[in-house]
């Protein structure tokens, strides 16, 4: 592949300034000419006129010509320099920042002009990075302290079994290691899940009765502790991926009935308005999954949706969770065009899914 040679931004700033000097010199020096050479055929008719007119006055404008291109080369070369100097420092800013120190930001001049404009994009930019690069840290370090807790108590388990084998009930230590292995289980395939969701791996586009997913997926639940009450309005019909709304639908529920007192109760209607996760037309359908439980403090409702979160010992991933279930229920709601939030309920955590209905 061949390479061009390309001049600096302030060698060609430099060129055309002096091309231009030069331009302006030669019309100038031509008219100057021009009108003196008239004037002389003016004064003295029929005398014979060379189209310089005279040898000290073609020196004189040539010799201004070149001074003035000069000096405007290098008035031009000194205020490109100056006006580079603020992107040389932000060139060299930047390329001292690595991954490891996201947290220093180029310099900002003080000149109200594009440069500044450009040095507090960059630093905006440098912004997103540090908390995306930080979070990244954060969630490394909760997945590895997550993975590592069902393992060090199987370890425990093991080692413990191995050290007295003859006093070993294998029943209840096989029971608590297959526990161990459940919860490492659920850790793996929600890191899965978020991985493809962080890829933007596309979604089947399904005309899905909402209604009917949702009823089918409640009656291949196991029974559990809390009674299920379901409210499941027909016709209710959206467009997306049936696996990850059942996903969604999932863990909701799971995270439900963990904290349910006796009940959860899971609601699918339509409604109409306008507002967030609604289509074209206005309409939304709704899915609610409401617990009987204690309830999130309203300060803490946009916590519980992020990675690993940990609350308060009452709705603490510890109860059974992985961390991870609601922060992958937002993410599919949002990847179908919709909305997942807690809203107010007289009891428990009421957790709400508004995503665009299909078109008729």
């Amino acid at each position: 592949m061949i390479t061009r040679y390309s001049w600096s931004v302030r060698t060609r700033l430099t060129l055309i300034a002096v091309v231009t000097a030069v331009l302006s010199d030669v019309i100038i020096t031509a008219t100057v000419m021009i009108f003196v050479r008239g004037l002389v055929e003016a004064y003295r008719p029929g005398a014979a006129v060379p189209w310089y007119v005279h040898p000290g006055l073609f020196a004189f404008l040539v010799v201004t010509s070149l001074l003035t291109a000069t000096l405007s080369g290098i008035g031009a070369y000194h205020a490109v320099t100056e006006a580079l100097t603020p992107v040389n420092a932000i060139t060299g800013k930047l390329a001292e920042i690595t991954a490891t120190d996201v947290g220093r930001r180029v310099p900002v001049p003080r000149a109200q002009d594009e440069i500044r404009q450009l040095a507090e994009t960059i630093n905006e930019t440098l912004d997103r990075l540090e908390e995306a690069v930080e979070q990244q840290r954060r969630f490394a370090a909760d997945a590895s302290h997550d993975l590592r807790s069902p393992l060090t108590a199987m370890r425990t388990q093991v080692e413990e079994a191995l050290q007295y084998p003859e006093d070993v009930d294998w029943t209840p230590k096989a029971e608590a290691m297959l526990a161990s292995l459940d919860r490492l289980q659920s850790i793996v395939s929600d890191l899965l899940m978020l991985a493809r969701l962080d890829s933007g791996t596309p979604a089947s586009k399904e005309l899905l009765d909402l209604g009917e997913l949702v009823g089918r997926e409640l009656d291949r639940r196991p029974p559990g502790r809390a009674a299920l009450i379901r409210k499941l309005e027909p016709g209710v019909t959206v467009v997306g991926d049936p696996l990850r709304l059942a996903r969604l639908l999932t863990n909701l529920v799971d995270n439900a009935e963990r904290h349910a007192a006796s009940t959860v109760t899971v609601t699918v209607t339509a409604s109409a308005g306008a507002g967030p996760g609604r289509g074209p037309a206005g309409g939304a359908a709704v899915l609610e999954v409401l617990d009987d439980g204690a309830g999130i403090a309203p300060e803490q409702r946009e916590l519980v949706f992020r990675r690993f979160t940990r609350l308060d010992a009452a709705r603490s991933r510890d109860a059974g969770g992985t961390g991870l279930g609601l922060s992958i229920a937002r993410e599919i709601a949002e990847g179908h065009g919709g909305t997942l939030r807690i809203e107010d309920s007289p009891r428990g955590a009421r957790f709400v899914l508004r995503i665009p209905l299909a078109r008729p």
